[in-house]
């Protein structure tokens, strides 16, 4: 009789949803490039066309618009953060490479991706549009439509088919729940957008003011600098040891957005080979049962019986330690993308003060075009670094945890942990280790007592580099040089292991490199963090920014004493002039005064007529 777990597998595997997310996916970019369609005739152009243009009868509609600023953008950075993890599934769709809408040739996969990338970018475009759009009453209403279509046809997917042929129940909520939380903020954002520009429409609210050139904790951070810096406090534990809060430092939307992104994406990817472990699990629980019906055939007295029970052993074994290193797995990605916020924090008040000893010497003048592609390189490599590290810790973490299985454990569950320890001869081999480690700190011992100079002072910590016995020393080096090249070897070897097992560790760590000084540069995943330090260095410098808002504030006051002084002068009673008739007018004065420039305006210019050059001709002759 099948198991209820079984039974709801068998019951999905006919299973047909109505709404195929990927077709969906397609169909999504119907109603995407209408609200971009929107959104751009709403955003205005700086410059205007000119008469001759092809763009001409557009007039100033039809502008450029962004879904985010990466850098100098610290408002709504969690509406944007869950805009992003409303496109986790994508992402992990993509991840796995399963968007595949034409048949093409091997070599022709990276634009089959490309393309994909950019439809997810389209498709999901209107959340981040309408989040940074100015006009805050249409985008909102916008926005929120577009959020309640994902939303509604997410969760008709689920409720048609909410378990799996894997996991069983709820499978297809497991997957889909990062999603719709995200798709349930962007919706009561939206909605908090719309009555808030709707009171501002009727006049119940005083509109908020626009994007400030300097943040608050920018400021903050530059007047933080010209204080007398106070005595400092008693910090805690947790600040010492763990994080500290600062206000004069918020996180840009780029590091934010990949955080969130990053987290939802690590859950699915455990989710996903957790699936996969279970579809491996019960095929091995298949070949194990065949074992079992053979030995059962053979009265368990088949030359074969005891290779098939250490056969079963090693996969039951194998599936414990794999299930049991998930968690551990996956705390040590999530602590390592906490650590690399801690990290960017400190490089970046480093680089803010002029510190770049920390970084290596080929990276304190990166290349500025290679700085401003890591900007857009970052994200998405953060992102398949947390991946990746986590498949490989998870992978190193279960081979220890079978060494340890099999080296500790078994041996003591089957009554043979003393013989195990007399065959490998354990005994031997941690006395062999304590000695030559007992000989190494014996080598430095007889050189800080003998071979060196006394302290030249009472406050030294040490003895000076300074020879002292120097024939002795001599003797000492000649008779030690033949046994340090064998002790050498067993150096090299716990030299390669430690870099193996720190590699590993550290594979998901993007802030930190683990090539050897000197070959920083071939680790792209590191020349990426580098060059988006930069390019966020040279964009936020609350110093630079708060000195550009210097100057920008100082121009603005000078316009507007200039025109407080000239306004009085245009209080009398003659008629109004137009602008357009003084443009004209001043045009005029300037041509005669300068006649060669006549030659060299535009034949097309709205005042560039052959009578009208005629007249400035006459009138410079004159």
């Amino acid at each position: 009789m099948l198991s209820t777990n079984g039974r709801t597998r068998q019951l999905n595997g006919t299973c047909a949803s109505s709404v195929d997310m990927e077709l969906f996916l397609h169909y999504s970019l119907i109603p995407s490039l209408f609200i971009i369609l929107v959104l751009s005739f709403l955003q205005r152009r700086e410059q205007h066309r000119q008469r001759g243009d092809t763009c001409y009868l557009l007039g100033n509609h039809f502008g450029i618009i962004i879904p985010l600023d990466f850098m100098g953008t610290f408002r709504n950075r969690w509406s944007y953060g869950m805009a992003f993890g409303a496109t986790a599934n994508k992402v992990m769709f993509l991840f796995s490479e399963g968007y595949q809408p034409l048949q093409v040739p091997q070599w022709a996969q990276a634009f089959v991706l490309l393309i994909g990338g950019i439809e997810v970018g389209l498709s999901h475009f209107p959340f981040f549009a309408c989040l940074s759009s100015e006009f805050q009453l249409v985008s909102s209403i916008l926005g929120f439509s577009y959020s309640l279509i994902w939303f509604a046809v997410t969760v008709h997917h689920i409720t048609q088919c909410p378990h799996g042929q894997f996991v069983g129940r709820y499978e297809t909520i497991m997957f889909y729940w990062p999603s719709l939380l995200c798709l349930a903020f962007l919706l009561g954002r939206f909605l908090h957008m719309f009555v808030k520009s709707l009171r501002v429409y009727l006049g119940w609210e005083l509109p908020t003011e626009e994007k400030p050139f300097l943040e608050v904790h920018q400021a903050k951070h530059v007047k933080k600098l010209l204080r007398k810096s106070p005595r400092q406090k008693k910090k805690s534990w947790f600040q010492t040891r763990i994080y500290e809060w600062d206000p004069c430092f918020h996180f840009p939307i780029q590091m934010i957005g990949t955080t969130v992104l990053a987290f939802i994406c690590l859950y699915l990817f455990t989710a996903i080979e957790f699936c996969v472990f279970v579809y491996v699990r019960d095929e091995l629980d298949l070949f194990e049962g065949e074992l079992e019906s053979y030995i059962a055939s053979v009265n368990q007295t088949g030359t074969l019986t005891p290779v098939i029970l250490q056969v079963k052993e090693l996969m039951n074994v194998t599936k414990g330690v794999w299930v049991v290193t998930i968690l551990p797995a996956s705390f040590t990605c999530v602590s390592q993308l906490f650590h690399i916020l801690s990290c960017y924090r400190k490089r970046m008040r480093r680089l803010w003060a002029g510190d770049k000893h920390s970084l290596p010497l080929k990276f304190h003048h990166p290349s500025s075009s290679e700085s401003v592609v890591a900007i857009a390189r970052y994200p998405g490599w953060q992102i398949a670094y947390i991946l990746w590290g986590y498949f490989i810790i998870h992978v190193v973490q279960s081979l220890c945890g079978l060494a340890i299985m099999y080296g500790l454990v078994l041996p003591i569950i089957h009554n043979q942990g003393l013989e195990m320890l007399r065959g490998l001869g354990i005994g031997t081999e941690v006395l062999t280790i304590s000695t030559v480690l007992g000989l190494m700190m014996l080598q430095v011992w007889i050189a800080t007592r003998f071979f060196l100079q006394p302290k030249m002072g009472t406050a030294d910590t040490q003895k000076p580099l300074a020879l002292n016995n120097r024939k002795a020393f001599h003797n000492f080096n000649y008779f030690l040089f033949f046994y340090n090249v064998l002790l050498g070897l067993g150096a090299c070897l716990s030299r390669l292991l430690i870099s193996c097992i720190l590699g590993a560790w550290l594979i998901a760590r993007i802030d930190r490199t683990i090539m050897q000084s000197g070959y920083e540069g071939a680790d792209m995943g590191y020349s990426a963090w580098i060059g988006m330090l930069y390019v966020d260095h040279y964009h936020t410098n609350p110093v630079l920014v708060s000195f550009c808002h210097i100057l920008i504030t100082g121009h603005r006051e000078r316009r507007l004493q200039r025109a407080i002084k000239y306004w009085y002068l245009n209080q009398s009673a003659c008629p109004r002039v137009s602008a357009r008739s003084r443009t004209r007018w001043l045009l005029l004065q300037t041509l005669i005064n300068n006649p060669r420039l006549v030659t060299l305006r535009k034949s097309t210019a709205g005042y560039g007529s052959q009578e009208f050059t005629q007249i400035l001709l006459t009138c410079s002759e004159h």
